[in-house]
């Protein structure tokens, strides 16, 4: 049985991999296709299996979502904000360090989980619900506090005020089209991808070689930002990790370098914790979590071990996965030119788009590259951009 476990961490972590790597491939089109692949062939797998592959491939991606992110500027829902940072570093020729930053904060993390993780088997489950609901309340609060401090912090306020609520309002269109099949793909591609490549193509952006070095940076403080907003992300609903990274930043300030770090710390946290918050309060906050109630229902004390082995050990095996891919890409991007490579990513997600979500999609992504294109120009943070996430998510705790 040991084996046969390991091997479904292995397969996991490929799979993981393989959908960190392809922008606009999630975990949930792997475990759903994999389903389907199942019931065709009518083959019977131990459920403990299916929730070891699903684990470590939702940790795996936590990690490699990074890579084209930072060096595509194709994110997913959780990694947005590394493109900002991120792809400074890329044209500075530090690509390499800024994946090595969100890897170091993804790590942590897992260590840190790890460590608040024991407590949980002696915690009252009706206690913690009766505090779960409490918290919702704060919830709007907090957003709001957060959005404002992020305006706080421009030189241009207005500016902000206007992209920040600009998307927001494009976040809400969007993301109640009930029709639109994985609306955060265009959403968040446009804004934060799209704009930039759109731009690189525009000014003929040179990146210049790439170094492949460690990066060095203090932790403790990005991490403690995450610690404190992740698990608002994990156990409530409407809030991931790009949410978790702005409220943790408004309470642990820190440079760009740093920010990287507080990202892929509450990347991975928000995925662990979404597996207790299965546990303790039988909710579901990530795919990954719906497909394990799916499989087995209530989690076991037993069960949430396992759960938490599978995290620690696929965290570690993708920390190196995760480095070396990198390093591997960023030798191969170097001898790329920079502005036919920009051309073939936009061209290429455009065609992706229209296949996962539609005509209408492409025009969801066409509609949010401008907007991102408008909201570079203005001058202010990319950040603000937030607002496509955040003003949606307030209404959703309001009305």
């Amino acid at each position: 049985m040991l084996f046969e476990l390991f091997l479904a961490l292995l397969i996991g972590i490929l799979a993981g991999a393989f959908a960190g790597l392809a922008p606009g491939i999630h975990i949930n089109l792997i475990g759903v296709s994999m389903a389907s692949v199942l019931l065709f062939l009518g083959l019977q797998i131990e459920p403990i299996y299916l929730v070891v592959f699903i684990v470590s491939m939702a940790i795996c991606q936590t990690f490699v979502d990074f890579i084209p992110s930072i060096f595509l500027g194709a994110p997913e829902d959780g990694t947005e904000l590394s493109v900002l940072p991120g792809h400074q570093l890329l044209k500075k020729g530090l690509g390499y360090q800024a994946v090595a930053l969100a890897c170091y904060g993804g790590i942590a993390s897992i260590a840190v989980l790890m460590i608040f993780s024991i407590p949980l088997f002696f915690v009252n489950g009706d206690f913690l619900a009766g505090v779960y609901d409490k918290i919702t309340n704060f919830i709007p609060g907090l957003l709001i506090l957060s959005s404002f401090y992020l305006i706080s912090r421009e030189r241009k306020k207005i500016s902000a005020v206007l992209v920040f609520f600009l998307t927001g309002i494009l976040g809400l269109c969007v993301l109640n089209i009930s029709w639109l099949n994985q609306p955060l793909l265009p959403l968040l591609t446009g804004l934060f991808g799209g704009s930039a490549m759109i731009l690189s193509i525009k000014n003929k952006t040179r990146i210049l070689p790439q170094k492949i070095s460690m990066p060095r940076e203090k932790i403790i403080r990005p991490l403690v930002g995450a610690v404190i907003a992740s698990p608002l992300c994990g156990f409530l609903p409407g809030l991931g990790g790009g949410q978790a990274a702005i409220i943790g930043n408004s309470i642990s300030k820190t440079n760009s370098r740093g920010f990287l770090i507080l990202v892929g710390a509450t990347n991975t946290l928000v995925m662990g914790i979404s597996f207790i918050a299965l546990y303790l309060l039988s909710k579901t906050r990530t795919g990954a979590a719906v497909f394990i109630k799916e499989i087995v229902g209530v989690l076991s004390n037993e069960l949430l071990f396992i759960i938490l082995v599978v995290v620690l050990i696929s965290g570690v095996i993708s920390y190196f996965l995760t480095l070396k891919l990198a390093e591997i890409i960023i030798l191969k991007i170097q001898k790329i030119n920079y502005y036919f490579l920009n051309v073939f990513i936009l061209v290429f997600l455009a065609i992706l788009i229209f296949f996962i979500s539609g005509f209408f999609g492409l025009a969801v992504f066409i509609i949010s590259t401008l907007t991102g294109i408008y909201a570079i120009n203005s001058g202010v943070r990319r950040t603000n951009m937030m607002g496509c996430l955040i003003i949606p998510t307030i209404v959703l705790y309001l009305f």
